[in-house]
């Protein structure tokens, strides 16, 4: 019988204090996962993955160093310490490593009211199988689909436990729910591919297997035909799918290591107008039901709901301890990390300020441009913002959408795009980015 979390992480903290650590903190995270792709309406493959894995810091005066390890015996947690001491003696000192203080760290949560964890059973592989197929069979369906690439299906399950010598201890629950279809249409050179597919904590919460299939397919068949557009200044939209990319440029500028090292388009911009000025972006770390949600950080503070941008100004950087000294600012709560790494800011929810008009009546007012479904590649300046990306999408001639493009580069600066984008009102509210579609009036755009 495995042992518990919290055992596991009382005996490495133990370990590392009988190794020699003045401090030091510990991830462990158990997890579960089966997955099934169908092919021809046939199982091709079927998947199980269980396992363990423990993560130990430690501080050795200002050094620290981190390992891990996928062994739980006691010789191994052992080990782990010892090795760990050993390295941070010989890394270089940081005067901002360290534990929180005892007066920052979480002392009461309710992860029941989080609703992270699915309380129906785990689904049979049968189950997951019939789900798949019926994804694939939903596509084929479609006049135009010569194939599929794959139909998954998929769950997972996984316990999360932090623990510091300083005193924090505390746990949480998460479920996962999938399903996906790639489609194909087309024939010889001219065959195109699109996707659709939901993910879900909850399986009653879960898009029916024929939507998905279904939506896939007709994506699909809305690329054949793909030409390159043509090169000038044009309206852009974003569509839906793909537009939470732009605002993970501003998150990207606003996270602390980012500003702390000055490689950040926005590392002036605190209080400045960053959006349009009735645009606000918020992080809601406890939204119910939402993979990002968790009652506290990879440090053991608090999360809390905050304005990152308030009516179009920035208002706060994403910061976890190290960060946050570095710039002189009290931590956000917001340190993410893994078993094989320390922490780093990292946001978990984030909304957008969802528009009034729907993205056809973006289309309909945008006259001649380009709707983005899919991007490939990247150069994007951080210290400048100048943004390029490969991307291909849907014409649109005089308000209505006329034919496929490819092979297209749209190019701009991201403090321009961001002031200016007009949002439609299309997010899904159930993701861990909530981004509706978005309209940037003017981008270079040039074929390939």
């Amino acid at each position: 019988m495995p042992q518990p979390l919290e055992v596991l992480t009382k005996s490495l903290l133990l370990a590392a204090e009988k190794a020699g650590a003045d401090a030091a903190d510990t991830k462990a995270v158990r997890a579960r996962s089966v997955s099934v792709d169908v092919r021809g309406g046939k199982l091709e493959q079927a998947e199980r993955a269980e396992g363990t894995d423990i993560g130990l810091r430690v501080f050795v005066g200002k050094r620290c160093a981190t390992v891990s390890a996928s062994d739980t015996s006691d010789r191994t947690i052992a080990e782990m310490a010892e090795r760990a001491v050993a390295m941070a003696r010989e890394a270089p000192e940081d005067p901002h490593v360290g534990l929180a203080e005892p007066d920052q760290l979480a002392k009461d949560w309710d992860t029941e009211a989080l609703q992270l964890v699915d309380p129906t059973s785990e689904p049979s592989p049968e189950a997951l199988q019939e789900d798949a197929a019926a994804t694939e069979a939903a596509a084929l369906a479609v006049k135009g689909v010569s194939q599929l690439q794959s139909a998954s299906a998929g769950y997972s399950a996984q316990q999360i436990f932090l623990a510091t010598s300083n005193g924090f201890e505390g746990g949480f629950g998460r479920t996962n729910r999938g399903l996906s279809c790639v489609a194909i249409a087309g024939s010889g050179t001219g065959m195109e591919r699109d996707y659709d597919g939901d993910n879900r904590l909850f399986q009653s919460d879960l898009r029916q297997a024929d939507a998905i299939g279904r939506t896939a397919a007709e994506r699909a068949l809305a690329r054949l035909g793909a030409r390159k557009p043509p090169t000038g200044t044009f309206p852009v939209l974003f569509d839906e799918r793909v537009a939470s990319s732009l605002i993970g440029h501003l998150l990207g500028a606003v996270n602390g290591n980012a500003v702390a090292r000055g490689a950040s388009f926005l590392r002036h911009a605190m209080g400045e107008a960053v959006l349009p000025d009735h645009l606000s972006l918020t992080e809601d770390p406890h939204r119910p039901r939402v993979g990002g949600s968790r009652p506290f950080d990879g440090e053991g503070l608090p999360t809390r709901r905050r304005m990152i941008v308030e009516n179009g100004v920035l208002k706060g950087w994403t910061l976890d301890l190290a960060s946050a000294r570095k710039l002189g600012m009290p931590p956000t709560g917001n340190a993410g990390r893994g078993t094989s790494s320390g922490p780093s800011p990292t946001v978990f929810n984030v909304s957008l300020t969802q528009g009034e008009a729907s993205r056809d009546d973006l289309i309909r007012d945008m006259g001649t441009g380009l709707i983005v479904t899919s991007m490939i590649g990247s150069t994007i300046n951080p210290n400048t913002g100048d943004y390029s990306r490969g991307a291909s999408g849907l014409w649109v001639e005089n308000g209505e959408i006329t034919h496929a493009i490819n092979e297209c580069t749209i190019a701009g600066n991201l403090r321009d795009m961001l002031r200016a984008i007009v949002p439609a009102n299309d997010a899904r509210t159930h993701l861990s980015r909530v981004v509706p579609s978005l309209l940037v009036p003017g981008m270079t755009l040039a074929g390939a």
